[in-house]
């Protein structure tokens, strides 16, 4: 550690920064792409606004956040990597540096399971998603007869849905923005599961002996409408969940009329590096100094995803998108994602303020 915290309960540097993010108030905005991959970021951020200039934002922990305006809407994305895991530091590091409601869309990559509904190419958008975690109690290195076991090796969740408001705004974006003569469908009517690893919990089949040789098939007759398969998006669903069904008695009393919250503070290792909306050019650093103040206590967070069939798990010929098709759906598939953002109502009084941010007209 470079520096010795005084706060490991959450870890925020001297000047505000989120520990694992690099973020600090002011550098994110209420309206969030979030995606797996650097490079996807980079795609969708090409469709910013030319002013304000964007700003990116590389942490030491791998996380990558370019923040801008589209169609004058503050908007970020934000590029976490793979897992579960991931997908908890930024929901819940950000949620502690936005003011007011969150509104984040998942553009990411999947499994299909059916691949007659979903073929490759197809985006979905999933209405709920379940759980599937591996069983760390189950024997393992025995034989695979799991019906004598008394544990299954797999855990399957019940579903957790997104927003149907949201849902119905990325669907319809992604139709308005996908160009007339792609071949790729838009289903809105499957759910996800979402699995711990890649392997094991996916029914990939390794010479490790992880039991999961019926694990698809177990899958699709035991969850309806089961579609898709990846990593994340479950984590998302049931954190905003969680968030929004707080009772009243697990919301901070703050003491303050406009209901924020004072996180707690400390200082710590995180250096970020601040550039601009081109890697070429210099680093810069920004003249915010927002204090830490966080959510307003009756915040919301609303979510929802769009799935970008990438593998075909169930064909026979176990179908794979290939790289031109991958960047084509990218690029409508970011555009669709963000017309639904911006589409997406958000109260005045649930937006983080404008003045001292990077997406600031008046300080730009």
């Amino acid at each position: 550690m470079k520096d010795k915290l005084t706060d490991a309960n959450f870890p925020r540097t001297a000047d505000n920064r989120v520990y694992h993010l690099g973020l600090k108030p002011g550098e994110i905005a209420n309206r969030i792409v979030t995606v797996g991959s650097a490079s996807r970021a980079l795609t969708i951020a090409t469709h910013f606004d030319k002013e304000p200039k964007t700003l990116r934002v590389l942490s030491e922990r791998g996380f990558q956040t370019i923040t801008g305006r589209y169609k004058g809407v503050p908007i970020s994305v934000i590029s976490i990597g793979m897992g579960a895991p991931n997908m908890d530091f930024f929901i819940r590091e950000t949620r502690e540096i936005i003011i007011g409601d969150m509104v984040v869309v998942r553009l990411g990559s999947c499994g299909s399971l059916n691949h007659t509904f979903a073929p490759v190419g197809t985006v979905v958008v999933p209405k709920a998603c379940v759980s599937i975690t591996r069983n760390v109690d189950f024997d393992f290195g025995s034989l695979e007869d799991e019906a004598t076991k008394g544990e299954r090796a797999y855990r399957i969740s019940k579903p957790v849905p997104d927003n149907s408001e949201l849902h119905k705004l990325v669907v319809s974006s992604l139709e308005n923005a996908r160009p007339l003569d792609s071949q790729s469908k838009i289903v809105g009517e499957l759910v996800n599961a979402s699995a711990d690893s890649f392997y094991s919990s996916q029914g990939r089949l390794t010479s490790f002996p992880d039991h999961n040789t019926h694990l698809v098939q177990e899958l699709l007759q035991e969850v309806k409408d089961l579609g898709t398969l990846e990593m994340e998006t479950f984590h998302l669903y049931h954190l905003a969940k969680c968030w929004n069904n707080r009772s009243q008695s697990q919301v901070p009393s703050t003491g303050s009329p406009s209901g924020h919250i004072k996180p707690p503070l400390t200082t710590g290792p995180v250096q970020p590096v601040l550039l601009t909306s081109s890697p070429s050019e210099p680093p810069k650093s920004t003249s915010t100094t927002a204090p830490a103040l966080a959510v307003n206590a009756d915040s919301k967070i609303h979510v929802s995803a769009a799935q970008m069939v990438f593998a075909a798990r169930t064909s026979v010929d176990r179908d794979f998108i290939t790289p031109e098709r991958v960047k084509d759906t990218e690029e409508w598939g970011g555009k669709g994602v963000l017309e639904a953002l911006i589409a997406y109502h958000i109260p005045d009084k649930r937006i983080h303020p404008e003045k001292g941010t990077v997406w600031s007209l008046e300080d730009a």
